[in-house]
C-alpha cells in the first residue's frame, strides 16, 4: 500500500526534529555559547562553528534562546538564560529592557524596543509553564503591565520603540512587534490562564485589523495601510495565519480569522515558487516580488500554516514541501540563513535567533 500523505508528512517532520536535536541543540549549549557572558553569541560561522567577533548581545536572542531550551526541557540551560537575561539587560532604573548589551556587558543600545518586551514575556511565559518558575511569571506580569502602560499610541496600537526614559517615542506603530506580542500574550494566557491576557490579545488584534490590513487581499502590511514604501511579506501571512487560529474565539471579533484565509491563498500564488517552494521575502501589494530573497524563517512559518490549515490540499503537499525545506536550507552542521530564488547561499553564518523559528515551526507539525 502506497504511505498516506499525513504519514509521509510524519516521517518528514522526524527527520527536522532529529537535525534539531542533534545538530541544532547541541551548537548552542557548546560552541554557540559564551560560558563567560553567560549568553548565546549572536552567530557562529557554519563551517567550523566559530562565533563571529562579539559587537553586542541582544536581550531578544537571549530570550528566543531561552523559549527553546524551555521548549526542549533543558531546565539547566534554561534557567542560566533567564539569570543572565533578567541580570544584565533589565533597566534597574527607568524600568523594562534595555536592546543590547556590549561585549564587557554594559547597556549599549538602551531603546525601549516593544520586540525586544515582547519576546521577554514570550520567552518567559514558556519558561514558567514549562518549570514552575515564579520569578518568570513575575517578569511576565511585570512587563506586560509595562508594555500597556508605556508603549500605549493610539487606536490601540503601540509605538515600536521609546527612548530610555519612556518619555520620547522613536518609532510609531509597525507590524513586526505587534506579531510578536500577539504571540506573547497568547503565550502568557495560555501559561497562567488570566483574562487579562485574553483581554489584551483581543483589544491588540482589533487594532491590527483596522490599521494594518490590506482589503485587496486581507493581508497584513509591515507598515499602516497608506504608508509610502509597505510591503507585504509571505512569511508573515502564515504566522499571523497560524496565531490567529490558535487564538480562536478570544479575537473572533476582529474579523482577521476571514482576512487571514485571503492573505494564505494570495502569499501561497504569489510569494511561493511552485518548482522549489521557496518562500520570498517580500510582495508589492499587487502581487508583484519586491524582495526575492528566502529567509530561513519564511520557510518555516510556510509549514507550519499549511499544517495547521491543514485542507486536502495542504496535506497533500505538507510532505514534499518538508522535503523540499530539509534539502534546500538545512546541512549536517547546521543551516542556511538565506538563499536566492536560484539556491545560492547568500548568508551563510548561524544566528542564534533562529532555532526559535525552527522550534516553532517543528512543534506544530505531525508526529
Amino acid at each position: 500500500m502506497p504511505i498516506s500523505t499525513d504519514a509521509a508528512a510524519a516521517a518528514q517532520a522526524a527527520l527536522l526534529r532529529t537535525h534539531f536535536t542533534r545538530t541544532v541543540l547541541p551548537l548552542w549549549r557548546g560552541p554557540g555559547f559564551d560560558s563567560a557572558m553567560q549568553l548565546p553569541y549572536e552567530a557562529m560561522r557554519a563551517e567550523d562553528h566559530a562565533p563571529l567577533p562579539v559587537t553586542r548581545y541582544r536581550a531578544m536572542a537571549c530570550a528566543r534562546q531561552l523559549f527553546v531550551f524551555s521548549l526542549a526541557g533543558d531546565a539547566t540551560h534554561a534557567q542560566t538564560l533567564f539569570a543572565s537575561l533578567c541580570r544584565l539587560f533589565h533597566d534597574e532604573l527607568h524600568g523594562g529592557w534595555f536592546y543590547s548589551i556590549d561585549s564587557a556587558g554594559a547597556p549599549l543600545d538602551t531603546t525601549k524596543d516593544l520586540y525586544t518586551h515582547a519576546f521577554v514575556v514570550f520567552a518567559c511565559a514558556h519558561y514558567a509553564a514549562a518549570f514552575g518558575d515564579r520569578d518568570a511569571r513575575q517578569v511576565v506580569a511585570d512587563t506586560a503591565s509595562l508594555i500597556d502602560s508605556r508603549f500605549a499610541a493610539t487606536n490601540g496600537l503601540l509605538h515600536a520603540a521609546l527612548d530610555v526614559r519612556f518619555s520620547a517615542p522613536q518609532s510609531g506603530p509597525l507590524q513586526n512587534p505587534l506579531i510578536h506580542l500577539t504571540e506573547a500574550y497568547l503565550a502568557a494566557y495560555e501559561a497562567t490562564g488570566e483574562t487579562a491576557f485574553a483581554t489584551a490579545l483581543a483589544r491588540l488584534a482589533e487594532a491590527v485589523a483596522g490599521a494594518f490590513v490590506h482589503a485587496p487581499t486581507g493581508a497584513i502590511a509591515e507598515l499602516p495601510i497608506g504608508t509610502a514604501g509597505n510591503r507585504l511579506e509571505p512569511g508573515h501571512q502564515f504566522e499571523w495565519f497560524y496565531l490567529v487560529a490558535r487564538a480562536g474565539r478570544t479575537i473572533a471579533a476582529s474579523g482577521l480569522a476571514a482576512s487571514l484565509q485571503r492573505a494564505f491563498e494570495f502569499a501561497q500564488r504569489h510569494g511561493v515558487d511552485p518548482q522549489t517552494g521557496g518562500v520570498c521575502a517580500a510582495l508589492n501589494e499587487d502581487g508583484s516580488v519586491q524582495d526575492p530573497t528566502q529567509r530561513i524563517w519564511a520557510q518555516t512559518e510556510y509549514l507550519r500554516a499549511l499544517a495547521t490549515r491543514g485542507t486536502p490540499a495542504d496535506r497533500s503537499v505538507l510532505a514534499p514541501q518538508i522535503e523540499s525545506f530539509r534539502g534546500r536550507f538545512l546541512h549536517p552542521r547546521g543551516w542556511y540563513e538565506c538563499k536566492t530564488a536560484d539556491g545560492e547561499v547568500v548568508r551563510a553564518d548561524m544566528p542564534s535567533t533562529t532555532p526559535y523559528h525552527l522550534a516553532t515551526a517543528y512543534a506544530s507539525l505531525p508526529a
